[in-house]
């Protein structure tokens, strides 16, 4: 399949730049893939469309503040350094910016309580970069790391909290798993009332996630790997609904990732924990989600890839266009879409 198979046109006026308040009064377009057909709603109108015993899957990870910014020793020029995976220890896979002015065995400061070594290329352009402080690197980090958004989202954040989830609690994304943003603890706590089941995984969103396709055959892109984790809690939850005739709603494609990675051919979901470059593309035979709560993704994204598979490309875009005409707010603070039936396609 062709990269441009999965473009469409975005007026830029529709990127949400600010998040709605409350949370889940963000719009929420509800599609059924069986029968191609679409429903306006809004997000705090979401139990509406599940049922006692069905489960919810969502991503407890956490946004660290990633973003760094240093100076070069001993010439001065400032280097943006970006964490994305933490490899062992104190070495981290990171994006520099500008490239140039980090090479391997530069010295790049902090402040008076970090600084970090260049040790070594990655092969996606990144650096790999050793820190060096006294004290806890979280809580330093804390202190002089920013909190990252994506770079077309050009308004000052101000609560950076609003850019986490209510439920996060697992430190180390780089970005947020924005389908979670709409819920609020209200809401959750509403729809245990109603029975229905929430789960959790974890996935650490780095450049696997956001990483744009440059092949113009997407089956040649490699996706780059991310951490994830699935307890067994969480398995025997999936595997209990699933044996009850219920559905498994994942929440977001970092969920969906997971699961899809921890699941056996057959259907089974196992205990599990590592890293996991699953690219899901048209094609690709879901095992074990039912249903998808998300946001709305960049043009010739393996996010619109993904969501094509489960829903078909042409309904999908079809479905983004008439996102488009209603005036839909868009990524990572905009509306969110409900997939709830699977077909082959």
């Amino acid at each position: 399949m062709l990269l441009t198979d999965f473009d469409y046109e975005l007026p830029e006026e529709l990127i949400a730049q600010t998040p709605i308040e409350p949370r889940n009064a963000s719009r929420l377009m509800v599609l059924h893939p069986s029968d191609k057909t679409i429903e306006h709603r809004h997000f705090y109108q979401l139990e509406q469309y599940l049922e006692p015993g069905d489960t919810l899957i969502l991503n407890d990870t956490r946004v660290i503040p990633a973003r760094l910014i240093g100076v070069r020793q001993p010439h001065g020029a400032h280097v943006e350094i970006f964490l994305l995976h933490r490899r062992e220890g104190n070495v981290w896979e990171t994006l520099a910016k500008p490239g140039k002015k980090a090479r391997i065995g530069d010295i790049i400061t902090f402040g008076e309580r970090l600084s970090a070594k260049i040790v070594g290329n990655t092969d996606f352009g990144g650096r790999l970069v050793e820190f060096l402080y006294d004290g806890i690197f979280e809580e330093i980090l804390d202190e002089l790391g920013e909190t990252p958004l994506p770079p077309y989202i050009h308004e000052k954040l101000a609560d950076s909290e609003r850019y986490q989830t209510v439920y996060n609690r697992e430190r180390g994304s780089a970005a947020a798993p924005t389908a979670g943003l709409h819920f609020t603890k209200e809401q959750m706590a509403a729809l245990k009332e109603q029975g229905i089941n929430l789960g959790f995984v974890t996935l650490h969103v780095g450049l696997g996630t956001f990483r744009p396709v440059k092949e113009e055959t997407i089956e040649k892109h490699i996706m780059h790997s991310e951490y994830y984790s699935l307890s067994r809690e969480t398995a025997e939850l999936i595997m209990d609904t699933k044996a009850k005739g219920h559905r498994v709603i994942a929440v977001g494609t970092t969920s969906i990732r997971t699961l899809e990675t921890a699941a056996t051919e057959e259907g089974i979901i196992v205990p599990s924990a590592g890293e996991t470059d699953i690219f899901i593309y048209p094609g690709y035979k879901f095992k074990i989600v039912d249903g998808i709560v998300t946001n709305f993704h960049l043009p010739k994204s393996t996010l619109v890839m993904l969501i094509s598979a489960f829903a078909g490309r042409e309904f999908v875009l079809e479905a983004y266009k008439k996102a488009v005409e209603e005036r839909y707010r868009f990524f990572s603070f905009g509306d969110a879409m409900l997939l709830l039936d699977k077909k082959d396609f």
